[in-house]
């Protein structure tokens, strides 16, 4: 097989996909990407980018859309100098969330385009607004509605699309949602499992493990689109109530998501400026290692993970396969994965009164059954488990070669919370499904 990955930030969603193709001699793996310091063993790396930046006359709103534009013709520059190699490729799976799919089609109209759908942007019912302490504004709504431009160009385009998660997919146009299989990345629990021996050895030389009482939070970046300003208020009761408990943040003073902090401060800074904590045991690791990751996970006594409703971290998910007490925000990307009292808990992301007590709940029954983070762990192991992900991309991935497309009286997803969702209903029946 022969397969081009798309993505800026590579290897991104593809990182096991794209592993475990280039690791069969038979394929030729290409991937085009910004980045220029990530190699995957067995992939062939192009790095691409935009020419020039979006004009300063550039109507506001339509800033990111040029900027799209931009990417997405040197995308189609790198794809027409390997056609004329006489590269044809069997597939092409693209992230379109910044351009890149855009015109991929127009080079190689006859290879069939798979697309990852992360999100779609919306003035209801999702980030926009979440928070009653900033409303949407008519700019706000008019903005997010032209961000959507090359999201729905990208989905025309493509013959198919995955999306994450039943709630991210169902955030799309009802149009186009046939289009889209959900099928999640993946998560190697042979990696992200428990371990009561691990240890995490902090900055200052101290030891925790899990006789210790530890909360966890992680996040890429401290910021209010994770909850982190709820989770440093739960942290300022439970330093007060809870004097043995050690507090474990891991996460960059960077914003991923959302407008930064005023007055070019960290989110962090503004906590620390409204919060009483002791410095002695909250622990700000910054952004670490993996195994330094993992171990935080297995050391944890209760692990918070707080959210818009916005794309679902993968930190929550290997947290539930690390046998981690998840203590999450009621918010849909939650609700989809952890069922309240039966896998984890769920509370109110905006109060921290309610996130303290019920990580004090958490911390005064981990001596009792296992039976949440047992649970945890058997949700991923059956939804969102590695081999079952990657058996249904490469399922899609095979039928689409083959000459399957989804079609309009076809439903391609399911909104009710399960995590691989593959069309195989219909995939096997190649010959009724083709068009």
């Amino acid at each position: 097989m022969r397969i081009v990955f798309i993505h800026q930030n590579m290897p991104g969603q593809f990182k096991h996909l794209a592993r475990h193709l280039a690791a069969d001699a038979d394929n030729e793996v290409v991937f085009l990407t910004r980045r220029r310091d990530v190699d995957i063993p067995g992939v062939r790396r192009i790095t691409y980018a935009p020419r020039r930046e979006p004009a300063r006359s550039t109507h506001r709103y339509l800033v990111g859309t040029e900027r799209a534009v931009l990417h997405g013709q040197q995308v189609a520059r790198v794809l027409g100098e390997l056609k004329a190699e006489g590269f044809l490729p069997d597939i092409i799976y693209a992230h379109p969330g910044w351009g890149e799919a855009l015109f991929i089609k127009d080079v190689f109209p006859q290879v069939p385009l798979l697309g990852f759908f992360e999100f779609y942007y919306s003035s209801m019912g999702a980030d926009l607004g979440f928070d009653p302490a900033s409303p949407a504004s008519l700019n706000d709504s008019c903005r997010v509605r032209v961000k959507n431009i090359t999201n729905l160009l990208s989905l025309e385009a493509v013959d198919a699309g995955i999306s994450p998660t039943g709630w991210q997919a169902s955030r799309y146009p009802k149009e186009y949602r046939y289009k889209l299989s959900v099928i999640f990345d993946g998560i190697d629990t042979n990696v992200c499992l428990p371990n009561d021996d691990t240890c995490l050895i902090l900055p200052s030389g101290r030891v925790l493990t899990k006789r210790d009482e530890v909360v966890t939070y992680v996040s890429r970046s401290l910021e209010p689109y994770r909850g982190f300003p709820q989770f440093m208020r739960a942290v300022d009761i439970l330093c007060r109530e809870r004097s043995n408990a050690q507090f474990v943040v891991i996460g960059a003073d960077t914003v991923s998501y959302g407008q930064p902090a005023p007055a070019g401060k960290t989110y962090r800074e503004l906590a620390l400026a409204e919060v009483e904590i002791d410095p002695e045991r909250v622990h700000f690791l910054g952004r670490v290692p993996y195994s330094t990751y993992l171990e935080a996970l297995r050391v944890s006594s209760a692990h918070v993970y707080l959210t818009y409703p916005f794309v679902l971290s993968w930190s929550m998910l290997e947290a539930m396969a690390c046998g981690c007490t998840v203590v999450g925000s009621r918010t849909a990307p939650v609700e989809e994965v952890i069922e309240d009292g039966v896998n984890g808990w769920l509370v109110d992301f905006f109060d921290s009164r309610a996130i303290a007590d019920r990580v004090i709940a958490v911390l005064d029954s981990r001596t009792g059954p296992p039976s949440l983070s047992l649970a945890a762990r058997e949700t991923v192991m059956v939804r969102y488990e590695l081999s079952r992900c990657l058996a249904a991309q490469l399922g899609l991935i095979a039928a689409l070669i083959d000459g399957w497309r989804p079609r309009p009286d076809g439903l391609s997803w399911n909104h009710h919370g399960a995590g691989v969702h593959a069309p195989r209903s219909r995939i096997p029946d190649l010959a009724a499904a083709r068009v």
